[in-house]
């Protein structure tokens, strides 16, 4: 590497990128995306976890002495496998407000590249 490509690269790190088009749309897609994807991981973690929860009360790992671990349990596990259940039609709803919003931006910008 010659002293002139490694200026010009010590150069490119300090100077502003302006970005295409493509990465703009690229940008909002991620926008209307990725808050959607969160909650749909965090909610299906939480619905992993409660279900969990209560198969092991219902096993009597947890609370084993207890005369009331096993219907506990059941009760348990039934909220975690709705809210399992649940999460993909949130997950739908939730993609298609966010799409609804964002779609005049998203729309717009790809008309603007397709007719360049």
């Amino acid at each position: 590497m010659n002293n002139e490509s490694r200026v010009l690269s010590i150069r490119d790190q300090y100077t502003e990128k302006k970005k295409t088009k493509i990465e703009q749309l690229v940008a909002m897609d991620r926008k209307v995306k990725a808050p959607v994807r969160s909650f749909a991981y965090a909610l299906g973690t939480v619905g992993a976890l409660t279900l969990g929860a209560g198969m092991c009360f219902a096993m009597k790992v947890i609370g084993g002495g207890w005369s009331m671990a096993m219907p506990l349990g059941i009760v348990v596990g039934c909220v975690g496998i709705a809210i399992v259940s649940g999460n993909y039609f949130l997950y739908k709803k939730f993609l298609a407000n966010r799409k609804k919003k964002y779609s005049g931006e998203i729309l717009a910008l790809s008309e603007e590249i397709l007719n360049a």
